[in-house]
Parts: structure tokens; sequence; C-alpha cells
């Protein structure tokens, strides 16, 4: 059997090998599939090109997994594979530090508002406003983390990965997903509840999945809910927030701000509004990028497949 994996992430193939079954063999993520490859069974994706996935799905006849590095493999399900035939496997927990760690840098440049300090240093000028005396936790102002009330939105791994830095900083945090419950002693909550908890929210961090169902989760009805000092984090999926909506929020100060690493076309056009908005912080899709811990998944699921057994982070 035939294991193709990208080129486009340094792997420890030695981690990989020792399946007498399975021979590997390298491709670029970036051309079409050599011919002397068409009859692979197992492909392994990051960043690849949609021609390059377009041709797999076209040329791969023989495939019958796919494992994806990507938290959302949203490439690979919209370039034509027939997922009744071919298995399809994300990179769920691979991004959980990484995306965690950056949020908590987001969430900190809102509080201690670094982004206002370097547009001043910019320009030469002392921010004394930023310096100096300042009152303690205003009520009125999201300024530091503690006792900050801090929403997640979309609970699952990297929510999880996160939170203990949150609480450790004296946060505190709440959770929404499509099912309630306490989840590593936090309390989740149902998104019929979002109406009740967005007016009580300091920090509303997103980390929601890009499909139909998130379309748009936060729109202007639900931005109106926030207090005027709250601020909008969003690592996540772009397509979760409605852009046009944010950006009238942001400009009639009916937030205190906003953080985003993810957008609904990427890179951002360069006409885009969002560009200047006040108190927007813009994040090239940075948090993710480096998956960790792709080599012990690839081997979990591949004993796994050959065994016959259901495969972890199966859609």
């Amino acid at each position: 059997m035939k294991l193709l994996y990208p080129t486009s992430l340094k792997l420890d193939v030695s981690q990989i090998e020792g399946f007498p079954s399975v021979t590997l063999h390298p491709y670029d993520v970036k051309a079409p599939i050599p011919e002397e490859h068409v009859d692979a069974e197992v492909l392994v994706t990051w960043t690849n090109s949609s021609d390059n996935l377009k041709d797999a799905a076209n040329r791969l006849t023989k495939l019958r997994w796919i494992q994806s590095l990507a938290a959302g493999p949203n490439d690979v399900l919209s370039a034509g594979f027939d997922t009744s035939k071919v298995a399809v496997t994300t990179g769920s927990g691979l991004h959980d530090r990484t995306v965690a760690e950056h949020a908590l840098g987001l969430l900190l440049n809102a509080a201690r508002r670094f982004y206002e300090m370097r547009d001043f240093q910019l320009q030469g000028k002392w921010p004394g406003h930023l310096g100096g005396p300042q009152p303690d936790r205003p009520s009125d102002r999201f300024t530091t983390l503690r006792d900050a009330r801090v929403l997640i939105w979309g609970f699952g791994n990297i929510a999880k990965t996160l939170t203990p830095s949150l609480v450790q900083l004296g946060s505190q945090v709440r959770g929404v997903a499509r099912r309630q419950g306490v989840r590593d002693g936090i309390e989740v909550y149902s998104e019929d509840k979002l109406a009740e908890l967005l007016p009580e929210t300091d920090a509303l961090v997103m980390i929601l999945p890009g499909d139909p169902s998130t379309k748009h989760a936060l729109n202007a009805e639900r931005l109106k809910l926030l207090p005027k000092h709250a601020w909008v984090v969003n690592v996540g999926r772009g397509t979760s927030i409605d852009e046009d909506a944010l950006y009238d929020a942001l400009v009639e100060e009916r937030i205190g701000g906003a953080a985003l690493d993810v957008f609904e076309t990427e890179p951002l056009p360069e006409p885009s509004k969002l560009w200047k908005a006040p108190n927007l912080i813009l994040s090239p899709h940075a948090a993710g990028g480096r998956p960790q811990g792709a080599e012990q998944l690839i081997v979990e699921n591949l004993r796994k497949f050959l065994a016959g057994q259901q495969l972890k982070n199966l859609i």
C-alpha cells in the first residue's frame, strides 16, 4: 500500500516507517500528483493547492483515506473527493497549543493596548494616557484578564487548552457549544443561551468551525447584545463573523474592539474596510500553521486503518 506525504511540512518520516505493507512517498502539494503515484491509497495533506487536490480527486482512483493535518479540512472536502469511498480524517488536536497561545496573546494585546502603544511609537509620541496611575479593573473597560468575564464560543480542544491560562490569570471563563455541560470544570452552555450570556461578557473568544451552520454566527443582532467595552477575538473561521456588521459596531463604538486572526476572504483584500477600522487588531491567520505531533497522529490512524478500526478524527 502506498502512502503519499507532503513536503510542505518537515515530517520525521522515520517515525512513520516500520509498516511492512506500506511504502512512503513524498509529493509536492503545489503540483499535479506524479503519474507513478496515482495508485496511492493514502494521502496526507497540508497546505495543498486547490489545483493539486482537484487533480488528486480525479486521478487517485485507488484512494481510500485522506489524513488532513488541518483542524478543519474545508479544502479537502471541496476538492471533489467521493467521501462515500474515501475516508477523511482531520488534524484536530495538532493545533491546540499554538492557537490557544495566539488567542491568549490577542486577549492580552487588547486588554493592555499594546497595539495602541505601537502606533504611538511609530509616530515618535509618548502614549502617556496608557501609562502611569490607572484605575484598577474599571467596569466600563476591558483592561485586564483578572476578573474578566471571558466567553469562549466553540468549546472544543483548543478552548480546553486555552482555559487553564485564563483561569490562572484570574478570568471567569464560560463556554458555549452545541451541547451544554461541564467540561474540565468549566460551565458550557448551549447556543440558545447566547442572548443571556453576551450582555455579561467582557471578551468573546470565537473558535467556531467553518461550516454552513456557523455562517455569520456573530451577526448584527448578537453584536448589539455585547457590552460597549467588550472585545471580540476570532481564531476559528472568518466566515463565523458578519464583517460588515462588525465594522459598523467598531466605527459606531458599540463594542470595545476586535482582534481577528481569520477572515471571510484571505488574504484580506486591499479594499476591505477592516484595514482602517478603529480598535481592530489584524493577524494574518497566524494562530495555527505549525502542526504539533503530526507523525504520532499519522501512525495511530495508519495502524487503525490497517486493522480495519475506526479512525481518529473521522469526519
